[in-house]
């Protein structure tokens, strides 16, 4: 294995879910980060900046209108997603042309000589889309896995509870198979980030998971095909209480525990390096042998 050319692709969508008065934020701050990321000014371009890490920004399913760049991958499939508390999250065309935009994603960036991938996101409302598909995934509570995302207060993590179990209720016949649960409850940017596992997979290229929303599209990607899991690299321990129900399905100890939160592939970044640093030790240093070194 060599790590010497990293790349972490950063999906971005919105949420329909967000209706609901789910986040302490307003849905616009998702096409105003996206522009952030453009900029070179959030936390996830300062980390890949110092790492020496290729970033690409992917709008899979921003709701504002983002202008055209140079540095934008546009892969918009719609302008968010729906309700869930009302309908099913995504159409089966919509959750289709997610995933396969994830594939091809990962399958350009294996074919552009990239050997070490990594992913993250960037979408309002999405902590609880992953708290959802934890609790539908897990047969858990929205109790046990809803945490404050970004600084949600406990009025509004009351109605994260109450969206999530009115969602699992109208929805649940459709969640009895991962592709259920992704259509009626996910979101279109980990719909991507699931397919950027199978494509990451298919041409044998390590995938560096990020925090709790990064790692519910892994927990997917691997109830739907198992081989998956040989190639994935947990980044670190998410704050969110339901992150570690989705690192006990996927058998994975995280590589840091820093009580991160912020999602945009930033716990990737720091993972990266931490896998670059041990793939050097491995295939750099001398045996006791060769070193002259007396064993035991």
């Amino acid at each position: 294995m060599t790590a010497n050319r990293p790349r972490i692709v950063l999906f971005a969508a919105d949420h329909g879910v967000c209706a609901e008065g789910v986040s302490a934020y307003p849905q616009e701050v998702t096409a105003q980060m996206v522009m952030n990321f453009l900029r070179g000014g959030a936390a996830i371009n300062a980390f890949a900046r110092s790492g020496g890490i290729e970033l690409k920004v992917v709008d899979i399913g921003v709701a504002a209108s983002l202008p055209a760049s140079d540095d934008l991958v546009a892969r918009r499939v719609a302008r968010g997603t729906r309700n869930f508390c009302q309908e099913p999250a995504m159409t089966e065309e919509q959750l289709m042309c997610a995933l396969n935009a994830g594939i091809e994603l990962a399958l350009e960036s294996a074919i552009a000589g990239c050997d070490l991938l990594g992913f993250g996101e960037m979408g309002i409302g999405n902590t609880t889309s992953a708290s959802a598909i934890a609790a539908a995934l897990t047969g858990n509570t929205p109790e046990a896995v809803v945490g404050c995302g970004a600084g949600a207060d406990e009025a509004c993590l009351a109605r994260k509870r109450s969206a999530i179990r009115r969602a699992l209720d109208l929805h649940a016949d459709s969640l009895q198979d991962p592709l259920g649960i992704l259509r009626c409850v996910g979101g279109l940017e980990i719909a991507a980030m699931c397919g950027f596992c199978f494509g990451a997979a298919a041409r044998r290229v390590p995938v560096v998971t990020d925090g709790f929303i990064a790692t519910s599209a892994a927990a997917l990607a691997v109830h739907l095909s198992p081989s998956v899991s040989g190639y994935l690299f947990a980044s670190h321990r998410s704050a969110e209480p339901g992150h570690a129900f989705f690192l006990s399905l996927l058998d994975q100890d995280p590589l840091l525990d820093l009580a991160m939160r912020l999602g945009e592939g930033t716990g990737a970044a720091l993972a990266v390096k931490v896998i670059q640093a041990a793939v050097a030790a491995f295939t750099g240093m001398a045996t006791f042998a060769s070193a002259g070194v007396s064993n035991r």
